[in-house]
């Protein structure tokens, strides 16, 4: 089975946002906004992945538009995390640039489909 491409770069994201969560409690003794990151992060790609199930094109936009939002929550806790010193500015670039390639590949999306359900085309059954 072909793995959904926006929901392969989420996974990737995930794990990259587990193990800074790892870092930041183990090595850097900090708990809450390790946390905050964690949920938000994570949530980008199971609302993706829910989308790919979606019982209709509305029902898919709403379903990626929290995961944008999460995708937005993100990159806050990320700009915190950096300003703070918890990350390096080269894991801070890194993470970063991660994270913006996904809410534009997101926004994309739901511009694209709501393009396409607005000129009457078919997206999905």
């Amino acid at each position: 089975m072909e793995e959904n491409p926006l929901v392969a770069r989420a996974l990737d994201f995930s794990v990259r946002i587990v193990n800074l969560y790892k870092c930041m409690r183990e090595e850097r003794h900090e708990t809450v906004m390790s946390k905050q990151i964690l949920r938000s992060g994570t949530s980008i790609g199971a609302n993706a992945s829910e989308a790919i199930a979606a019982e209709s094109t509305e029902d898919f936009i709403h379903k990626l538009t929290i995961s944008l939002k999460e995708a937005n929550e993100t990159k806050y806790w990320i700009l915190l995390i950096h300003r703070t010193h918890f990350i390096t500015e080269e894991e801070f670039k890194s993470i970063m640039t991660d994270c913006q390639e996904l809410r534009k590949l997101i926004g994309s999306i739901i511009s694209s489909t709501k393009r396409n359900m607005n000129s009457g085309k078919k997206v999905k059954e």
